[in-house]
């Protein structure tokens, strides 16, 4: 990891405005916050933040990828989610009055993976000055526990390939480059990575993924995939 002085970034390369928690900030409102915030470079494999941390920074890409991952007590390890530019990182603790520890690690998965942060205390004494922008921050943390809700549903209620169709057109909507042939997704994740997004073991989850490659809905490369029939993967989620 390399870190970089908060008042060494440039201007006019403020993360703020692109990001979805601050999109209805204005230039001048995210100006006021460049001087605090920090910023670091990691390489593939670093941990951002670990589970049980007890700092209460919030952290947003700048660019990249990142995996958040909760360990159990026997090594296993369960991966929660992936993120990519313009999303924030563990803001559990900065909006957890209790102050509780940090639930998840954030890993990076590609090299050259920059993240910038900001302290808790700077923070909210910004949200002070303008409380119009943690309404919007409400109302993004409200549309995240929303997506959350509808995996737990999903876990109930769809089936494992239903819900691997809907995971793999959530990544093709995310990472996808159209390409003559279709959709080529890089994703990086391993099947084991791939069962877990799932929720389920990874043989049944390589199961449906041949079962989708047979009949010419996708094709593997590798660590990436080809979506030739989107819609038939649609459909296939709806069921």
């Amino acid at each position: 990891m390399s870190a970089v002085k908060p008042n060494a970034m440039p201007e006019e390369s403020n993360v703020l405005l692109k990001t979805a928690l601050f999109k209805q900030v204005s230039s001048q409102q995210a100006q006021e916050l460049l001087p605090y915030l920090k910023q670091a470079t990691f390489s593939k494999g670093d941990f951002i933040f670990r589970e049980g941390d007890t700092d209460k920074s919030m952290f947003l890409l700048e660019s990249g990828r990142v995996k958040l991952i909760r360990s159990a007590r026997d090594n296993r390890i369960q991966l929660l989610s992936i993120h990519a530019r313009g999303e924030v990182l563990g803001e559990i603790p900065v909006f957890d009055p209790g102050g509780g520890p940090r639930t998840a690690s954030a890993v990076a998965m590609t090299n050259k993976t920059q993240v910038v942060w900001l302290e808790h205390d700077v923070l909210f004494s910004w949200l002070n000055e303008y409380p119009r922008v943690a309404v919007d921050m409400l109302q993004v943390l409200a549309n995240r526990m929303r997506a959350n809700n509808e995996r737990i549903s999903d876990l109930v209620f769809m089936d494992v390939p239903g819900r691997l169709a809907k995971m793999l057109l959530s990544l093709a909507s995310r990472f996808g480059e159209p390409m003559e042939a279709g959709l080529w997704v890089e994703h990086d994740l391993t099947q084991e990575e791939i069962a877990q997004l799932v929720g389920s073991s990874r043989e049944t989850v390589n199961k449906a993924l041949m079962d989708f490659a047979n009949r010419h809905w996708i094709a593997r490369k590798g660590r990436s995939v080809i979506i030739y029939e989107p819609g038939m993967l649609i459909r296939r989620a709806r069921r």
